[in-house]
């Protein structure tokens, strides 16, 4: 099994809080990419390594970035012998591949042939979540159907589905289909859908299909991993994994209120993740 982080985006909403927060507090946190930042005393994608590598889930690490972070990366990479960076050549926002071309580079960089796990390098877990247990859930879809992927839900508010993917699932926890950003009103569900997810190997050719399919669209089409994902579903087999809920980086509050649980409220840190 592999892992492929994506990490070429430019947090551009949370480097315009930085600037803009009249404190200067967070200055010195200005142009860091947000798998980056410092959470709780540890990088927030660190938190992500000491978990795959003390779980020995996955061979292989391939972080995806862009020109512009692709040097700290690198720097940031020294300390894990798993992880191989990937540079998709973009240096601006308005330049970006989409993270559904930045798994496909990936895959094809490395000749991929292996279940990957798909992680978006700016988002973090509440303390539930186990990486050893999601693996174990994993396996057991994949007795039913080789095909079958697992993706990640938690509850969100009602007010809060127009800012997400929703999933409609059924009684043996499959995916029925992925409505994206609905309003409350349009959808019974509040299955919210984080980008965290593990495909089947045999889901990899279809990255090809999907980004032919969507190449003459604007990128919004192919720039969230959840494109592909309610693509897939209505293709493949797609699992739920319950969880709690996640932590989000995107802008200077959520920064703030992340580092802060991870720094006062973090009840096992020994065994985040894991």
């Amino acid at each position: 099994m592999k892992a492929v982080v994506l990490a070429a985006g430019y947090g551009t909403r949370l480097q315009r809080d930085i600037e803009n927060d009249p404190t200067g507090e967070f200055k010195h946190l200005g142009g860091t990419a947000k798998p980056l930042l410092p959470i709780g005393g540890r990088v927030l994608l660190s938190h992500w390594l000491r978990a795959l590598t003390h779980t020995a889930c996955v061979d292989t690490v391939v972080v995806v970035t862009n020109a512009l972070h692709h040097e700290a990366f690198q720097t940031w990479a020294q300390e894990f012998p798993s992880v191989k960076i990937l540079n998709d050549g973009t240096r601006k926002n308005e330049e970006r591949l989409g993270a559904v071309a930045c798994l496909q580079l990936a895959v094809k960089h490395f000749g991929m042939d292996d279940h990957i796990i798909v992680i978006g390098g700016d988002t973090l877990f509440k303390e539930d979540f186990s990486l050893r247990a999601f693996t174990e859930r994993f396996a057991e879809v994949q007795k039913k159907d080789e095909d079958s992927s697992l993706v990640l839900s938690y509850q969100c508010r009602d007010e809060e589905t127009s800012r997400y993917g929703i999933l409609e699932v059924d009684s043996d926890l499959r995916v029925q289909c992925m409505k994206e950003k609905p309003l409350p009103t349009e959808t019974n569900s509040r299955s919210a859908c984080p980008c965290f997810y593990l495909f089947s190997r045999t889901t990899l050719p279809l990255l090809d299909a999907f980004l032919k399919e969507k190449e003459a669209g604007p990128i919004e089409e192919r720039d969230a991993p959840g494109t592909f994902l309610s693509w897939l579903i209505l293709r493949r087999p797609v699992y739920v994994y319950r969880i709690s809920g996640r932590f989000d980086v995107g802008n200077l509050p959520s920064y703030i209120e992340c580092d802060k649980y991870f720094k006062e409220q973090l009840k096992n840190p020994d065994i985040y993740l894991i």
